[in-house]
């Protein structure tokens, strides 16, 4: 695996990249060898149809140039972001794109100078409207990931040449471990009364409807199925079957090389959205934090988190894009 730029060098090559960046494409470099050839012929023989070949073909790489500037200029950029980025997995990542006057066409976005694939594209944006572009990205490990900038890229309008634009912007998008498959075992539930979210009000569950009968003295009123209620012409209760909630706490060891750490934080991620899935509570136990055992998907995305950042060195702020 390709070893992952230190963010100082990051931001280094950030600002040392010119403002514009120009790349000649296949058909391009096919055209160049054919007017390079025109004008070998022209020189050689002096036949003056050729030279008038030769004019034609150098002036619409001249107005290729120009137009393709035309396309980059006036245009503002921000990142939506990604709901979730998980390592070695597509995630849905999205950077809304304005134009103040004129037209662009042709216009491809995704990440500068970061070790993020893929790539989102938009085929006419007009002036004055805010476009939403949405692209499929994949990165390849976990943790904490600079983003310097957004790359603008236009072939318009002969495909010729790929003129780049790129929008510095800093942020530092968070990549969740990979959900792969758990071959350990969560191991034995924590014994004892229930995580913090136990609530004494539902010893009678909170699963699927079993039926309905008639509310008791001194029951609780938030069990009352009004509806039903009120065409039966007396108080009826909703029952429902007993949910069996467990609490684990995962752990990761210390002491782990950064091969182990990483398979480490797969299997945890995999065995919490099994467990929470499954309507338990979860909590991990790692060698930098410990988080206490609940459930929901609040409670996922903050063992995901976590799992993120181990090995890594924290932000003094909240820097997380994703």
């Amino acid at each position: 695996m390709k070893p992952r730029l230190p963010p100082w060098w990051a931001r280094v090559r950030s600002r040392l990249r010119p403002p514009r960046t120009l790349k000649v494409t296949r058909i391009g470099r096919t055209y160049l060898v054919v007017t390079f050839g025109v004008g070998l012929g022209a020189l050689n023989t002096g036949n003056n149809l050729l030279y008038l070949l030769l004019g034609l073909l150098l002036s619409m790489v001249v107005v290729s140039g120009v137009l393709s500037e035309r396309c980059l200029r006036y245009l503002s950029v921000r990142r939506v972001g990604a709901d979730a980025a998980f390592a070695q997995e597509p995630f849905a990542f999205r950077w809304a794109i304005s134009r103040r006057q004129g037209h662009a066409f042709a216009l491809t976005l995704s990440e500068a100078d970061a070790p993020l694939t893929g790539a989102g594209g938009v085929g006419y944006l007009p002036a004055g409207v805010q476009h939403v572009v949405r692209a499929d990205l994949t990165a390849p490990q976990r943790g904490p990931l600079l983003l310097t900038g957004v790359r603008v890229t236009t072939t318009w309008p002969l495909g010729l040449f790929a003129k780049t634009r790129v929008f510095p912007l800093d942020t530092t998008l968070l990549i969740y471990p990979r959900r792969t498959y758990a071959c350990q075992d969560p191991g034995a539930p924590e014994q004892g009364p229930l995580g913090d979210a136990g609530n004494p009000r539902r010893n009678d569950g909170n699963g699927d409807l079993v039926g309905l009968r008639e509310l008791a003295p001194g029951e609780d009123a938030r069990r009352i199925h009004w509806r039903k209620s009120a065409s039966a012409g007396k108080l009826l209760r909703v029952e429902r079957e007993h949910e069996e909630r467990r609490t684990f706490v995962l752990t990761v060891a210390a002491g782990l090389d950064a091969e182990a750490l990483e398979r480490r934080c797969e299997e945890v991620a995999a065995l919490a959205h099994r467990l929470i899935e499954e309507g338990h509570e979860v909590g991990l136990d790692t060698p930098e934090e410990r988080l206490r055992p609940a459930a929901g998907t609040a409670q996922e995305r903050r063992l995901l988190r976590a799992l993120a950042w181990l090995g890594h060195e924290r932000p003094r702020g909240d820097e997380e894009a994703a």
